[in-house]
Formats: C-alpha cells, structure tokens, sequence
C-alpha cells in the first residue's frame, strides 16, 4: 500500500523504451540536437501556441525557481498559497535565484487562491512608491498541494484580479488537465498565465520538467538564466526523449487519469469507514484524518503514507497525505479496503 508519494513511482515502460532508443549513437549535446527540437515544437503542438518558448530541465524547483525568476524582479514580489510548493518545499530557491524577491503568502481552502483573498493580499502592499517593492508575479500550483484544481474560469478570474503575470506551477498539470477536462491550453496562456511549470517527473518520467514561457519576448535570455543556475543537461536528448514519449498519443493524460481515477477510489473506501477526506478529491491526492492507533496498525500492515499536520489534529487523531500515481495498482487499493 504504498501511497507516499507519486514521485516513489518508477518510470513508465514507453518512457523507458525512449530512453533506451534515444541512448543508440551520438546527438549534439546542450539541447541542439534533433530530439530537443520535436520535443520542444511537440509542446508548442500541444499547448497551440505556436511562439511559446520551451525549456527542458531535469527537476521541478528548478522549473519553479528560474520561471519565477524570469518573471519577477530581485526588489518583487511574489503571490501564492500559503501551502505553495514553492513556499513550504524548495528550501528559498525561488527567492535566491529571483536575487531575494518576497513571496506573500495566501489563505485559502484547500490549497486554493480566490479573487477575494488575493484582492485582500494586495491591499497590504498598495506600490506608492519604491519603499512598497512590486508585486510582480502570482504563482497558481495546479493541481495543487492539496489535491483540489483551478478550472480555466478560475484561472482566468485570478489573472484578472491579479494585474500582474501569473505562473502556474504544475508539478501536477496532467492531473488537473485529467480531472478539469480543460485543454492545456485553457488552463493557461488562455486564461492570460505568462507561464507554466510542466512536470513530467511526478507523471511516470525518470526527470523531466519544462518551463513553457508562452510570449516569447519575456524569454530573453532565459537560456543564459537556466545555464548560470546549472540546469542545462549536456545529454539533453535525454530530457527530450522523454518529453517526446510522455506526450505521444496523449500517454500523460492517460497515466494522470489513472491516478486520479485510484484516489478518487480511495476516496471512497475512506467515507465507507467513516473518515472524510478534509479537502475535495479531485487530482490525485487525498487528505484524511485518522485515530493515530488506526494510523499506527495500517502502518504495520503496510501502508505508506506521509504524515501531514494539520490544524485540527491532536493527541487522538492525526492528518496523513495518500497519493496514488499511474503506477498504483487495484491490489494496493484491494490492500488498503481490506486493512480498514
């Protein structure tokens, strides 16, 4: 029963076999090889932004941290939930490669941003003058950390609101495409999103995350920024066979389907025994509270999941995180029924 996390998964079969076949010869190293240019022109394809500006790299803070850095000034501000990835998991990264931008942090439900909150947010910080800094960037994790999605009018509600660019950290952006049924294109340069944060890694990649900057002149110079912070694979092919493998014939979609389609099954063995998840099921995550005995014995009988306080919790019941992946299996849930 293991449910600690997606990126516990190992790597697809046709990723493998890609990488396999990418692996016969010799290609140009630093991206100017042929399997680069169809990965980042597939993307493009994809996304239906012709002009966008594709960066492949190999791990997901790096994606978050050079976007965010790309968008925002060293005296900016950045805008996002208070349980944002790149709040509470990237140790400062996106601060230190943005050269100390500030991140201001969001309540919301979960894990979700509103118009109202955001609006609330910006009123402390009013720009009359330089002593004010700028509010520079809003950062939108989709799915997010909890599992929950933004639908496009969402989206699109919140750049509006927001009258600054808008990032869009998806990590988990196959799953909110598989559970909204958007376009990825509608979840992002079309509901006004500067830019995305792709992540393959957590969907059945080995390592694979892209930065997609869909106006291209806010790109400039972006391959000196991924250079500098030592993000630029020399075997680059590497990353694109992987890209190239994940999006043919929509395999990212379907890998995300089946993780979401398992939490939403675990979801439901939950309720039958009584325990409500504390944030909507949407992607692939769920949240739950438990007694801490319950806990403790599903732990011996094999359960792996990630402890997560909460407030609510205390001595008799605890918060614990379940992720399912594509690579989670109807024996693992099977498991999971039969323990409780």
């Amino acid at each position: 029963m293991n449910f600690a996390s997606d990126n516990a998964s190992g790597v697809h079969p046709r990723i493998m076999a890609a990488l396999a076949a990418a692996n016969d010869g010799s290609a140009s190293s630093y991206g100017r090889d042929p399997l680069t240019a169809a990965a980042c022109a597939r993307v493009r394809e994809v996304f239906e932004a012709p002009d966008a500006a594709v960066f492949l790299l190999g791990t997901g803070t790096a994606a978050n941290a050079l976007a965010l850095a790309q968008l925002c000034p060293p005296w900016g501000r950045i805008f996002c939930h208070r349980t944002a990835h790149i709040e509470t998991s990237e140790s400062g990264a996106p601060a230190f490669m943005a050269g100390g931008a500030q991140l201001a942090l969001i309540d919301g439900a979960g894990g979700k941003v509103t118009p109202a909150a955001l609006a609330a947010r910006l009123a402390e910080y009013p720009q009359v003058d330089e002593h004010d800094g700028v509010n520079a960037v809003l950062s939108l994790t989709n799915a997010t950390e909890w599992g929950t999605v933004y639908a496009p009018g969402e989206v699109a509600a919140l750049a509006q609101a927001a009258g600054m660019a808008v990032h869009i950290d998806g990590a988990r952006f196959a799953n909110a495409v598989a559970a909204t049924g958007a376009t990825p294109a509608a979840l992002t340069h079309r509901a006004g999103a500067a830019a995305l944060s792709l992540g393959g890694t957590k969907g059945g990649c080995l390592a694979l995350e892209a930065v997609v900057i869909f106006d291209p002149a806010r790109a400039a110079q972006f391959d000196f920024r991924r250079m500098r912070a030592g993000h630029l694979w020399s075997k680059h092919r590497f990353l694109a066979a992987q890209m190239l493998a994940w999006l043919d014939g929509d395999l990212w979609l379907d890998l995300a389907r089946h993780a979401n389609a398992a939490a939403s099954e675990l979801a439901t063995i939950l309720r039958a025994a009584a325990a409500e998840p504390l944030a909507p099921v949407q992607a692939n995550e769920v949240f739950v509270r438990l007694p801490r005995p319950l806990i403790a014995r599903l732990r011996t009988q094999g359960l792996r999941a990630a402890d997560w306080p909460t407030p609510g919790d205390d001595a008799d019941a605890a918060t614990i995180r379940l992720v399912t992946s594509w690579a989670t299996t109807e024996d693992e849930i099977a498991a999971l029924r039969a323990a409780l």
